[in-house]
């Protein structure tokens, strides 16, 4: 597997235009790798150790200033070491970098629930919210019909909880847009009801994302997501568990390589047909 992963590495020609970058953990007392994705050809193109600028800063130093030049978008969480390395080595990298829809949801999801906690401990609403915690998790569409009936009693009630919700799956539209512009527009409003919603947790969110919004906004122009991350992390959580854990870290990455980097594996460059788990 070590000798077909660094064939497939040496025979790679060009590095990927448009990228996702995201921290996959490994082993225990919270160890992360930085993982590189290509976007256009779903794949693991790098893997470096932690998740530190410096990590992804070996990413781009690897591929040189010229690939890293013609990178045109870059998808990732609002983590700061991954935006200064970025900003460091891509050109124009403020109008390039992509904030992952799903990880700000993610941010705001955690805002509600935080919200929940502390209606929750108020003697007259411990009973209403009880066993509700996954309930307000899902979108409206989604919500399976066991939790309907007491989902339709909530979500008109006075509940700060219920406002949270309204808040968050509002926050939603904001990404079926059709311009820039008009998300801008929406962002405004959006901002000005969560900023003045008197619900600390949410208003919390509403600055992160006003601190990141050339970011959120440059998705209009890019498109792109980390689902292909989501994807290929479910992948190698499922090779990590083929050989429960990895002792040995330089064997995990071998691993991924060999199963989610869509090399060339085998001797006289005949590309793999096949090599998923």
């Amino acid at each position: 597997m070590d000798r077909a992963v660094k064939r497939g590495i040496a025979r790679k020609t060009s590095s990927p235009k448009r990228i996702g970058i995201d921290e996959k953990s490994y082993g225990k007392y919270h160890r992360y790798m930085t993982i590189v994705y290509d976007i256009d050809n779903p794949s693991v193109d790098n893997i470096e150790l932690d998740r530190k600028k410096a990590s992804l800063d070996r990413y781009y130093a690897k591929i040189g200033k010229d690939a890293a030049s013609k990178i045109e978008a870059v998808s990732m969480d609002m983590w700061d070491p991954f935006i200064a390395s970025t900003e460091s080595n891509v050109t124009d990298a403020e109008s390039k970098i992509v904030f992952d829809r799903f990880h700000i949801m993610k941010h705001m999801n955690q805002a509600l629930d935080d919200v929940r906690k502390m209606e929750s401990r108020m003697a007259e609403f411990r009973e209403t919210l009880k066993k509700t915690r996954y309930l307000w998790l899902y979108s409206s569409e989604n919500l399976p019909d066991r939790y309907r009936e007491k989902y339709e009693i909530l979500r008109e009630s006075d509940l700060k909880t219920a406002r949270a919700y309204a808040i968050k799956e509002n926050l939603r539209n904001l990404w079926q847009c059709g311009t820039e512009a008009e998300a801008r527009s929406f962002w405004k409003k959006w901002y000005y009801w969560a900023s003045h919603s008197r619900l600390e947790p949410v208003k919390k969110v509403a600055r992160m994302m006003k601190n990141y919004l050339y970011g959120i906004l440059s998705y209009f122009r890019h498109h792109i997501t980390n689902a292909i991350a989501e994807g290929l992390n479910s992948k190698i959580a499922t090779v990590q568990k083929m050989a429960y854990g990895y002792s040995n870290k330089e064997h995990l990455k071998t691993a991924i390589y060999f199963h989610c980097g869509n090399l060339q594996l085998y001797p006289g460059c005949i590309k793999s047909k096949d090599v998923s788990v």
